[in-house]
């Protein structure tokens, strides 16, 4: 399936991902992760991108992410390459592109989807076997959600404030959610929207989209379109008679 150009809508969640090269490493140590998140922070700030949740594995990042202009991502995404990508090919005595020639980011519908893709993300360590449960693993946002640890780097969403009226109801709900899985069609709809680039959500909040920005957003049918029906001979005659 295509990919829809990439879209960003200001004040309103992404999910941004990108890759390594030939899904090359991107990370091969504590250093490296530590170092990525230093100039996360450093650039969220600096270009105004909210980052509420995100997960660092050896060949990709995950993003969950609210920017306040278009333009805020990709000068977000750009500023830290400019700083991570020499440190690494310093480090590893290596040269050339490190990441995949563009990030990608997905229009989400906060309301009902914010949670499951902040729980898809974390989840995404013990779905690559990376880790047996999602506090095991160091670089991603769970250990915030759940209350193990506070994360400067994050900014909580207003849906994850419903959860609860004090940190210690959200922190446990958020973690009975965890708790609880996610079903294969949820990971595979995820998923799905998140390679294709197409935004996920209800069909109203698609059609809004496309009436705000004037373009589609949803892919097109495959195949050609079904022919005109005709009548027999019989009842086309009679029904030009």
């Amino acid at each position: 399936m295509a990919r829809l150009p990439r879209l960003v809508i200001s004040h309103q969640v992404h999910y941004l991902s990108q890759q390594g090269h030939d899904r090359q490493p991107v990370f091969r140590d504590s250093d490296d992760y530590a170092a990525y998140l230093n100039w996360l922070r450093e650039a969220s700030r600096k270009f105004g991108v909210a980052i509420h949740a995100y997960v660092l594995l050896p060949e990709h990042i995950d993003l969950l992410i609210t920017p306040s202009d278009e333009e805020g991502p990709g000068k977000m995404m750009q500023w830290i390459g400019r700083y991570y990508v020499p440190y690494f090919n310093r480090k590893y005595r290596r040269t050339g592109t490190l990441w995949s020639s563009r990030y990608q980011a997905t229009v989400i519908e906060a309301q009902g989807w914010f949670l499951e893709c902040c729980r898809y993300m974390e989840m995404r360590p013990l779905l690559e076997n990376a880790a047996a449960e999602p506090v095991d693993y160091r670089w991603s946002s769970y250990a915030h959600h759940a209350g193990v640890q506070a994360d400067p780097l994050l900014t909580d969403h207003p849906q994850y404030w419903q959860l609860g009226n004090t940190p210690f109801e959200r922190e446990a709900a958020y973690r009975q959610m965890m708790e609880r899985g996610m079903s294969r069609t949820e990971i595979d709809r995820i998923g799905a929207a998140v390679r294709g680039g197409w935004p996920l959500g209800s069909d109203n909040f698609k059609q809004e989209l496309e009436k705000r920005i004037q373009r589609r957003i949803t892919p097109a049918r495959r195949g050609r379109p079904p022919a005109a029906k005709s009548l027999p001979i019989g009842k086309a005659n009679k029904a030009g008679s």
